[in-house]
């Protein structure tokens, strides 16, 4: 077996699910040669892979994990997975026909690439204002172009967050990084409490694999033939969510990167996060328009997340 793609959801869209199933069923790559794992995250109503089977590849199973949260469900799939690839399919994304082939063939033909993604086109529910397609990002919808590219961190020089690297949805990680991230995770709680967790959008686990997959050795990539569809509804093009979100992403972000060794950024004390936020707002202007709002809500998220390092340290300390 080539692949494992592992799914993990909580309470899905049965549409959307539909259409992300459907388009496993779709691969070119045959179905005896990978396995889908979709793993229920403690959903209300718990899922059957009876119910799923009509539309669903062939080689559907499902496995319930009890313990609400993205990292509790990916480390799940982890440790049920068959396969030394692993793709990390969100319950909303629509895989090109030729995903698993084409990463089946880039894997094998570099052995110390770790995880690798490619463009992640957005499928509006309804089209959104002009002003949001500013926020694509947070969205997690990108393309990075018609070029391959790498990066590791095998050369000297001091050590940043890759352009390239794969987002969540749709990476593809050699088992030898899921393992890693699985130690890591293991040995620091605080790892378990970047990604999201029911409605909190805290968004960083996908950078904590990736950081991961770089200190272990392997490099990460980023390729065009890798496409896929993230279906978006309309509630995310909003202001109240978009905002939300970019105030998750960037708390989430500083304290990611701090746990790696990275720090662009200055601590500051917790009683001085409000003053800082309202000078912010008037700075940025954000009542001018949806988007200064949106940007100032990831200002907001900054300077908390600034405040949460010096607790990380002391977290990070021997007892």
């Amino acid at each position: 077996m080539k692949l494992s793609v592992l799914i993990p959801t909580h309470n899905p869209d049965p549409e959307r699910l539909a259409r992300t199933l459907a388009a496993l069923r779709r691969q070119s790559l045959p179905a005896s040669e990978w396995e889908t794992v979709l793993v229920d995250n403690a959903s209300a109503a718990p899922l059957e892979a009876a119910a799923l089977a009509a539309g669903a590849p062939a080689n559907l199973r499902v496995v319930r994990e009890g313990r609400l949260g993205l990292t509790a469900a990916r480390l799940r799939g982890f440790a049920e997975a068959s396969a030394g690839l692993l793709v990390l399919v969100d319950d909303d994304n629509v895989l090109a026909p030729d995903y698993l082939a084409t990463a089946a063939a880039r894997f094998a033909a570099d052995p110390l690439l770790g995880a690798a993604g490619g463009p992640s086109r957005p499928g509006f529910a309804a089209p959104p204002e002009a002003w949001t397609r500013e926020f694509d990002d947070l969205l997690a919808v990108r393309d990075l172009g018609a070029e391959p590219q790498w990066a590791s961190w095998q050369d000297p020089g001091p050590r940043a967050y890759p352009r390239c690297a794969p987002i969540g949805a749709g990476m593809v990680l050699r088992r030898g990084g899921a393992e890693a991230y699985a130690r890591a995770v293991a040995r620091d709680p605080r790892r378990g409490a970047f990604d999201r967790t029911g409605p909190l959008l805290r968004s960083g686990g996908d950078n904590d694999l990736v950081l991961t997959v770089l200190e272990a050795g392997l490099a990460v990539a980023y390729f065009p033939e890798l496409e896929l569809t993230h279906l978006i509804p309309r509630v995310r093009s909003g202001r109240a969510y978009l905002g939300a979100l970019n105030r998750a992403i960037a708390r989430s972000w500083i304290g990611v990167l701090a746990l790696h060794g990275i720090r662009p950024w200055t601590a500051i004390g917790r009683r001085s996060v409000a003053l800082r936020q309202a000078r912010a707002w008037l700075r940025s202007g954000a009542w001018r328009s949806p988007a200064a709002w949106v940007r100032w809500q990831g200002l907001c998220g900054n300077f908390e997340g600034r405040a949460d390092l010096a607790a990380l340290a002391r977290a990070a300390e021997p007892a």
